[in-house]
């Protein structure tokens, strides 16, 4: 079965950091580019940022220059990296694994809270 389990999410001041890692199972991690999105209450759930299996990345202009996705196909492992935060980044952000070949394979972790307030 396939696993993706996020993790690192938490309260924070306008300005300040955070790390969200994401662990995946069940899948030929290499093969799959991995991605962050977030849902607001009331929002659509949103692209974050993705990454691919040879560190080519996408960034949604919302958190360009202030967030970085990286991977370690080594730990089978995708993180995000938030610096600046603002209280409009305040979400559930959920780890994405996607993988197109004869068939379309999408999977989704549980999602882990970021919330920034002061």
């Amino acid at each position: 079965q396939v696993q993706l389990v996020e993790s690192g999410g938490g309260l924070v001041q306008p300005g300040g950091s955070l790390r969200l890692s994401c662990a995946a199972s069940g899948i030929i991690f290499d093969m799959y580019i991995m991605g962050w999105y977030r849902q607001a209450p009331g929002k659509q759930r949103e692209l974050v940022a993705t990454i691919t299996s040879g560190g080519i990345t996408d960034y949604a202009d919302s958190v360009k220059g202030r967030f970085t996705i990286s991977r370690d196909n080594a730990k089978n492992t995708v993180t995000l990296q938030m610096n600046s935060l603002k209280p409009e980044d305040t979400a559930a952000y959920y780890c994405n694994a996607l993988l197109i070949r004869d068939m379309l394979y999408n999977y989704w972790g549980q999602g882990t809270q970021v919330t920034v307030s002061s």
